[in-house]
């Protein structure tokens, strides 16, 4: 019911915006071309879920991104209403709605994909049948997932806490970093939309849509407007892209033939050397690589340093293949010939994307880690002071002495930290009985303790004065003797997450 629901909701909208375009247009009488006219909705449901098909010259595979929001928000609510009228007692059970959702819905976009086929027009059953099924998994289990979290307050925090440190740090640059991207290529498009307006203007009037057709062709060109900000991010890594066979937008030049009288194209440049100005957006992909390298070193800062760079470079090459996969679909052939090349090539922008953001991201990252983890190191112990003066004594008590450590003693590096240790010279019963006080409280069960404690003091210092006795006096004792008695104590790092806040 769900699959169903979403599908039939989806053409709802697709045919009532047909019908629309129909009465704006010239037109038969309309029993003569209802059928052309279902069709026709039926096609445009599928190029909605990004399905391509074929036509006598070529194929159609260029094909609005933005469409694909209309089937995706129906699926994301009948996954929130599935979850709603049915009892999922884990969020690990979240796929086995998804696929409920996603194998009925695949189907039906197979079989509309049989009945959309004309002599002309020939939509590829395959790829509805994939399409479909990624497209409601992954929306209508997205649904499934906001809805249950709902339902049993979970946060977002939670279930990221699920993933290994490591893992939820890279995947949050990768998203990061992307993102950066794809809001610099939507920016670098609007500045370009703003230098072309008078073109843009002129474009649309040359056209004369009328009312109807004009919000017709808003609504196109926004639906297009994923597309434009994909190739704006292709631009700004350096391959660009291309509008026709043989032709090239990049920062290295413009050659472009004859373009379809889109008010959108406007925004590319003239044939000719590429304007100063969208230079400026080269930097674009090292920015973005610099941001995802501080946030995957964020939450996971590593001890060694020289790893902190390769989880960078990783982190780019990701990217890279994000990169790689937006540049496959926003792009593709628009019918035969010369319009059978439009868009960047996926490979070229998926390895100029890895290199140029992994580099930046490696940096960053280990940029980042060296803050992270300076803070974390001990200082070095002080050494004495001069003249031979002591610290001063705290609670009646000395202060502790400063030891100076052999040049083999590692002090501040890597994970373990190596610090010396002063002996406890306390040998006295007024010592022991003024910790043992201070332990206990005063009542009977204190005093029992403290007893303990003074036995067991005793105990341990028979046992030292035993030793000395056996190993003889301090000047028969050898060199090696006397070094294994220095006392050293060693402190491991923890993040900053995993360390107890201090209790009053």
């Amino acid at each position: 019911m769900a699959a169903a629901t979403s599908a039939g909701l989806g053409l709802a909208v697709i045919v009532t915006l047909t019908v629309i375009g129909w009465v704006a247009a010239p037109h038969d009488a309309f029993s003569e071309e209802i059928v052309d006219i279902l069709q026709g909705a039926v096609l445009a449901w599928l190029v909605g879920h990004h399905v391509s098909f074929s036509v006598p010259d070529g194929q159609i595979a260029l094909l609005p991104l933005g469409l694909v929001l209309l089937p995706g928000l129906l699926l994301y609510r009948s996954g929130r209403k599935l979850a709603r009228s049915c009892a999922i007692p884990r969020l690990r059970y979240v796929y086995r709605a998804a696929l409920a959702i996603a194998g009925p819905y695949a189907a039906i976009a197979g079989t509309l994909a049989l009945l959309a086929r004309t002599e002309t027009v020939e939509p590829s059953m395959p790829r509805a049948l994939v399409m479909g099924f990624v497209i409601a998994f992954l929306a209508g289990g997205l649904g499934v997932l906001r809805q249950l979290m709902r339902d049993k307050g979970v946060a977002a925090r939670d279930l990221l806490r699920l993933m290994p440190a490591r893992s939820r740090s890279l995947a949050v640059g990768v998203l990061v970093s992307t993102s950066t991207l794809l809001l610099g290529g939507l920016v670098l498009l609007l500045v370009a939309l703003a230098v072309s307006l008078p073109e843009v203007v002129e474009a649309t009037r040359d056209l004369r849509p009328g009312l109807v057709g004009g919000a017709l062709l808003v609504v196109f060109q926004v639906a297009y407007l994923p597309n434009a900000v994909v190739f704006a991010v292709c631009y700004a890594l350096g391959p660009g892209f291309a509008l026709g066979a043989g032709t090239a937008v990049a920062p290295t030049g413009v050659s472009v033939g004859a373009l379809p009288m889109l008010p959108m194209l406007a925004a590319v440049p003239d044939n000719g050397a590429a304007p100063v100005l969208s230079l400026v957006a080269l930097v674009l992909p090292f920015l973005a690589g610099a941001v995802g390298g501080v946030l995957t070193q964020r939450s996971a800062p590593d001890v060694v340093s020289e790893a902190a760079p390769l989880w960078g470079f990783v982190c780019g090459v990701t990217t890279g293949i994000l990169c790689a996969a937006l540049a496959e679909v926003a792009g593709g052939p628009l019918g035969g010939e010369r319009l059978s090349e439009v868009g960047p090539s996926p490979w070229q922008v998926g390895l100029v994307a890895a290199l140029e953001v992994g580099v930046a991201a490696a940096v960053a990252a280990w940029a980042a880690n060296w803050w992270y983890t300076r803070g974390l190191r001990p200082a070095r112990p002080r050494s004495a002071r001069p003249g031979g003066e002591r610290a001063p004594a705290s609670a009646g008590r000395p202060g502790p002495r400063a030891v100076r450590l052999p040049s083999h003693v590692p002090v501040g590096e890597g994970l373990a930290t190596v610090t010396p240790l002063r002996r406890r010279e306390r040998d006295t019963p007024e010592d022991d009985r003024q910790d043992a006080e201070g332990t206990t409280g005063g009542s009977a069960e204190g005093e029992e303790r403290a007893e303990s404690l003074r036995r067991q003091w005793a105990r341990r210092r028979e046992e030292r004065r035993s030793r000395r006795g056996v190993r003889g006096p301090w000047w028969r004792r050898g060199a090696a003797e006397e070094e294994t008695e220095e006392l050293y104590g060693i402190t491991y790092e923890a993040e900053p997450g995993e360390v107890d806040a201090p209790r009053g």
